[in-house]
């Protein structure tokens, strides 16, 4: 692909007799299979598919195997992906740019993907300043966006980086992803998470991010957000229809407690 450095360029080059470092896929529980069954019926024939990293966007994959034409268009390559093209389910023959190609970043996996994405002609590594703008992602009609996060507000916003003030993980495209897929035409982006956290003890749907938290995707451009509780639509709604739909797919033992706050914070 366009990230290969030409060996001339090279002042010194140093030949290594170790494997490539594995990325084991992430193991999917019964609740991320159900989150994911949800996600996999909002997907159609067609479509142009980023899948992010984690168990959940892993168990979507493996659901999307008998859909027709999708194409790819996402930051990581990964095995779920090599089986779907594998499989003939992906072929990239509907995508309105890179038409026949699977377009990424990276590849993460084991020895199998990495020699599946050898020299592969149909898989082409390109910048992340290419394949994360959001303009280009929304030049793919049908484009869906499909990311893990850690915590929502009830008015959508959206934290996928940080615990409080914590830094656990990094934006990555997760925005790009979502304003991109948000206004392509036919465009879905879809946020999914498990409605709670720490053994069932806090709610991942809250009244206010927590203290401290960033906003890695802002509320007007979150679209679509799947529990395991079913799904929530955002796009075009006012406030009080936002916090009505997230509560309606929060864990129940969570939904009087996060009515009343909504009261207290005027969105109910």
């Amino acid at each position: 692909g366009e990230t290969a450095v030409p060996l001339s360029r090279a002042d010194y080059v140093y030949e290594a007799d170790y494997p490539v470092s594995e990325a084991p896929p992430p193991v999917s529980g019964p609740v991320s299979e159900t989150i994911a069954r949800h996600v996999a019926a909002l997907i159609r024939d067609g479509d142009c598919i980023q899948l992010g990293i984690g168990g959940i966007p892993n168990a979507v994959g493996a659901l999307l195997r008998e859909k027709n034409d999708l194409g790819i268009h996402s930051e990581m390559f990964t095995n779920t992906m090599m089986k779907m093209v594998e499989k003939g389910v992906v072929t990239g023959d509907r995508k309105n740019i890179n038409r026949g190609e699977h377009t990424f970043c990276f590849g993460g996996g084991s020895p199998e993907l990495f020699h599946f994405l050898h020299e592969n002609k149909q898989c082409h590594i390109r910048p992340a300043s290419y394949v994360t703008d959001p303009f280009v992602i929304r030049s793919n009609d049908n484009m869906v966006s499909i990311n893990a996060i850690m915590e929502i507000d009830l008015t959508g916003q959206v934290n996928s980086e940080t615990i409080g003030t914590r830094q656990y993980s990094g934006p990555g495209g997760a925005f790009d992803f979502a304003y991109g897929a948000f206004h392509a035409k036919n465009g879905r982006g879809i946020i999914a998470l498990q409605s709670t956290a720490k053994g069932g003890t806090i709610s991942r749907i809250v009244p206010q991010l927590t203290a401290g938290s960033v906003v890695s995707i802002p509320r007007n451009i979150v679209d679509i957000v799947v529990t395991e509780y079913g799904v929530a639509w955002l796009k075009g709604r006012n406030l009080r229809q936002r916090a009505e739909n997230l509560i309606a797919v929060a864990h129940p033992d969570f939904r009087a407690e996060l009515r009343e706050q909504a009261k207290k914070l005027c969105l109910w």
